[in-house]
């Protein structure tokens, strides 16, 4: 990676001039600032979620009359020292501007009330715009100069392709001196903006800093309750993500002779869906789960640094985040030596016929859940046949009891959409409590893990851990899987692996 550091007024925030090697002579300045092509940048057709943006701003609008609303992009993340993390943008600013992986960092989305009060709010969105030629920015500053990221979008450009009103970072300053009772921010995006504007309403109002963030509080509940639904934007790209996503388990299975011959196989197991990742989509939508062996009863295990041995399961929870920034998630357990044992298999189908319960169950009218519950009375049920279980299944099941859950400790279902685990600010009473609704997206995701030290398991069941995850959208009648092009069935996966190894 090229290093450097300007000694001029634009330099990055995290500047480390003790090692600048930018020459800084007025000669330079002056030779590399002329003799450019002139800009014929076109401006481009609104994109086609500007559209549902647009709505998703003016329903959000008619909720919160005669209030000013900031909702930022963020920032990007450092990684180390001066070197940053890729940048996405809070969820929240994606959804209301239709900006996804071409998001520009550090831009706010302003919603200010209208002179008017029927007229709404008028939406601007601040972004730092390209600097000209003849600024050094361009050549001097490693965070934001285009001789380091690429050219940045002009305010006409980025006008154009999201269908809103646009003006320079500079404007912020504008909008947060303002800030008063009125104002509400989305807090957790851009802490520095956060307080910036906390300070600026604790000078312009009596109200209470605690009751400032319990209205930021409720803003955020809102944002996440009105993404519950999907709209048809939503569900064309999430169905693209869970494409792209069953084109990169299939990848993996083509590679599991070098998978299994590799001393870090789990390794390669995450950059060959990487690899798909970055090729059909933006990135992964979180850190892939490559679990083998026991490790598959680690329920978040990312480091991914073990083998894959002939014999074993390959646990596999793991999906793309497309441009839009919607993502997959899918988890497949998959023999690594092409066929389950039988141990596994009993395990295998067990984790279906949970899963099976749970499709089988939803449909719109019913608790989120309900779901959950559906898929928990099979483990209870299995586990207690198997002798596992203090109690019989339906003492366990009781509320004061849940022994099973020993075996199976997660959630069977989450929202998903621009975040893998979506809409999580939401109420309670809106989410695990709330009916479901058609356009409603989540996930369907028994498991059972038995740890290779739990004494409560027989010895052969040591070690295994299974769990099969789809992504499933409401419909007025049921759910549609959306992941149904993925082999499910012990048979069907094992055919699956032949096939793509023959």
């Amino acid at each position: 990676m090229a290093s450097s550091d300007a000694q001029t007024t634009t330099t990055a925030p995290r500047a480390t001039s003790n090692r600048s090697t930018l020459p800084a002579a007025s000669a330079f300045q002056e030779y590399i600032g002329a003799n450019w092509a002139e800009r014929t940048d076109a401006v481009p057709p609104a994109r086609e979620q500007a559209a549902y943006a647009a709505a998703r701003r003016a329903k959000l609008s008619a909720l919160y009359a005669g209030k000013r609303l900031i909702v930022p992009a963020g920032n990007a993340k450092v990684r180390s020292n001066d070197t940053d993390f890729p940048f996405r943008a809070h969820s929240a600013f994606s959804w209301l501007t239709g900006w996804g992986g071409d998001a520009e960092p550090d831009s706010v989305l302003v919603f200010e009330p209208a002179s008017d009060a029927a007229e709404g709010h008028l939406v601007t969105l601040y972004f730092r715009e390209r600097a000209g030629r003849d600024s050094n920015e361009f050549y001097s500053n490693p965070q934001i100069g285009e001789f380091w990221i690429g050219a940045r979008p002009s305010a006409a450009q980025v006008s154009g392709d999201l269908g809103l009103t646009t003006a320079g970072i500079a404007g912020v300053a504008d909008v947060i001196a303002a800030a008063g009772a009125d104002t509400i921010v989305v807090r957790d995006a851009d802490a520095g903006l956060t307080q910036a504007v906390d300070a600026a309403r604790d000078g312009a109002t009596d109200v209470t800093a605690a009751d400032l963030a319990s209205a930021d509080a409720e803003f955020a509940r809102t944002l996440s309750e009105l993404r519950l639904v999907k709209d048809d934007f939503e569900l064309a790209e999430l169905r693209a993500a869970v494409a792209a996503t069953q084109r990169g388990f299939e990848d993996v299975i083509r590679a599991l002779p070098e998978i299994t011959a590799h001393v870090r196989g789990e390794r390669l197991v995450e950059g060959v869906f990487y690899t798909r990742a970055r090729g059909d989509g933006n990135a992964v939508g979180y850190d892939t789960i490559a679990a083998a062996g026991p490790h598959a009863c680690i329920l978040h295990w990312t480091r991914n640094d073990g083998p894959v041995l002939p014999g074993e399961l390959i646990l596999i929870d793991a999906g793309v985040e497309v441009e839009s920034l919607y993502t997959a998630d899918i988890t497949r357990t998959l023999p690594a030596s092409g066929t389950f044992s039988d141990a596994q298999r009993l395990v295998y189908e067990t984790v279906r016929e949970a899963a099976d319960a749970a499709f089988a169950i939803a449909r719109p009218g019913i608790r989120f859940r309900e779901v959950h519950a559906a898929a928990m009375a099979v483990i209870a049920r299995r586990t207690a046949e198997w002798g596992l279980l203090p109690v019989t299944a339906e003492e366990a099941l009781e509320a004061d009891q849940q022994q099973h859950r020993r075996y199976m400790v997660h959630g069977t279902s989450h929202h998903l959409g621009l975040d893998v685990h979506d809409c999580a600010a939401a109420r309670r009473e809106m989410y695990h409590d709330g009916l479901l609704e058609p356009g409603m997206v989540f996930t369907i995701e028994p498991g059972l893990y038995f740890q290779p030290d739990d004494l409560t398991a027989p010895e052969h069941l040591r070690g295994i851990g299974v769990r099969i995850e789809d992504d499933v959208v409401v419909t007025e009648g049921g759910v549609e899987s959306l992941s149904a092009g993925i082999p499910r069935t012990a048979d069907e996966v094992e055919a699956w692996i032949a096939a793509l190894r023959s």
